[in-house]
């Protein structure tokens, strides 16, 4: 009788130490690249609605800067993952961050290049000696690749953070996003049909852009809370998607937080765009359909010759040594 009250105490001792265990939320520190919109709504929704609590983790999301990007904050330690496009990883890890691939939500390239119909620049030809203005942070790298490989001769024109200088006619053409600054265009008067849109992924270079990045010692010390971290993301983003009222909401909340002017119309069309560049049912690999969240290889070799073609420089790693899903 004794020893069977004592097993009974060993084991309800053990299960109270297990319970305890997966009560203590693990932390998780997230950086997107850059300030608060709805292209990271899923995040900010997961973070508010308790889906990340759900999975055991406490997500803390910290924003970067105009002057310090989400890369300083993965390098300096400051978080754990990051959001950055496709060819800013691949830069970021040759030039000696130990960073890995650990989700590819983007499928699909989002920027075009735009003039005005009264610019006469109709042809991307035209470009030649023309004046565009192009967005940095990790947005000009495959533009700059496809006018260098098409022996295009252009000037680039840093912007910072508006669609002003276009607007004015200081520039002849504009990089833009999809879901982003070509409806900031729409918004300040200029009608749709009054411009030709570029869509460089028309022109062989549908690169993908967002996904989720950490250093190489963290995935393999938090693979397990990395798992997590990117099935709710996951999760969450189709729960937006379904719900996307509440979730405008909450972008805005974060934004009017954060002291950014907030439009519920472009952050609703923002959200759209953004839920189609994570589609890739149209795409296909020898073994079936594309899983979600899985970076393609050849995607990977897609953008690795872009960046060769950019930057001059061979990738000092493999696919392998670049992408590392915790489900692996």
């Amino acid at each position: 009788m004794k020893l069977f009250v004592v097993k009974t105490l060993i084991i309800n001792v053990f299960v109270l130490f297990v319970s305890h265990l997966h009560s203590q939320s693990a932390k998780i520190t997230f950086a997107p690249q850059w300030m608060p919109q709805a292209q990271f709504a899923g995040y900010y929704v997961a973070q508010q609605m308790g889906f990340y609590k759900e999975a055991g983790l406490e997500v803390e999301i910290i924003h970067p800067s105009a002057n310090i990007p989400a890369t300083d904050l993965l390098s300096s330690g400051k978080v754990d993952v990051i959001s950055l496009f496709l060819i800013t990883g691949m830069s970021a890890k040759n030039n000696g961050m130990d960073l890995v691939n650990i989700a590819q939500l983007s499928q699909h390239s989002a920027i075009y290049i735009v003039t005005k119909k009264s610019s006469g620049i109709d042809r991307l030809e035209k470009l030649k000696g023309k004046k565009i203005g192009v967005w940095k942070s990790g947005f000009d790298e495959v533009p700059k690749a496809m006018m260098k490989e098409k022996n295009y001769d252009v000037e680039w024109i840093p912007i910072l953070f508006s669609v002003n200088l276009f607007m004015l006619d200081g520039i002849d053409a504009m990089t833009v996003m999809s879901y982003n600054e070509y409806d900031n265009i729409i918004n300040c008067g200029v009608n749709e049909d009054e411009l030709n849109v570029f869509p460089i992924s028309d022109y062989g270079y549908d690169v993908p852009e967002d996904g989720l990045y950490c250093l190489n010692a963290t995935y393999n010390a938090k693979k397990e809370e990395l798992k997590r971290f990117v099935e709710a993301t996951f999760r969450v983003w189709e729960y937006a998607s379904a719900n996307k009222t509440e979730a405008i909401d909450i972008v805005l909340d974060k934004m009017k937080a954060a002291h950014i002017p907030a439009n519920r119309v472009h952050q609703d069309w923002m959200l759209d765009r953004v839920l189609e560049m994570m589609k890739g049912s149209n795409k296909s690999k020898d073994n079936g359909r594309v899983k979600k969240g899985e970076l393609l290889e050849t995607d990977f070799n897609h953008a690795s010759k872009i960046f060769g073609n950019s930057s001059g420089n061979d990738l000092k790693y493999t696919f392998e040594e670049f992408y590392r899903s915790p489900n692996q």
